[in-house]
């Protein structure tokens, strides 16, 4: 070797007498990554998260759920199993997200304008976009056998 520093180059590291060497783990700490803008990850998750629209329904649809939910009103104390799609709005930006929530309804609060299921689920009645149950099959089925259209 013919360097500029070969007359050091193998010399032992320094060690103070006066003062305690660092502990291992608090020097490996000063060179631990740095986050110069903190919360900036985040910011950009949150921004690249997607969110649905709110689909508007028609006349006809709204109607219709209406219908279906004076059904289950009439059938609430057979707790009837219900499968119920609504849109819950996001908390941190514009749209949100689509829910299919299954069981049985607790309580229909028509002032309130809620179902609450049994395992305590608070699904607003505004949100709703489609309400599935056996009920409306077998009502639909004894229509037709009423109506004579099918025999």
């Amino acid at each position: 070797m013919t360097g500029e520093y070969d007359d050091i180059i193998n010399l032992p590291r320094h060690v103070s007498k006066t003062r305690p060497q660092m502990p291992l783990i608090d020097r490996a700490a000063q060179f631990s990554p740095f986050a110069a803008l903190t919360g900036h990850d985040s910011a950009i998750q949150e921004t690249a998260r997607l969110t649905d629209d709110r689909v508007e329904l028609d006349e006809y649809i709204k109607n219709a759920l209406n219908d279906k939910l004076q059904v289950l009103i009439n059938w609430l104390e057979g707790k009837p199993a219900v499968k119920i799609r609504y849109f819950k709005p996001d908390e941190n930006k514009e749209g949100g997200y689509y829910i299919t929530a299954n069981g049985t309804i607790k309580k229909i609060d028509e002032y309130e304008q809620i179902i609450i299921m049994d395992d305590g689920t608070v699904i607003p009645i505004d949100e709703i976009i489609s309400i599935e149950s056996k009920i409306f099959d077998k009502m639909y089925d004894e229509r037709i056998v009423k109506t004579g259209i099918c025999k």
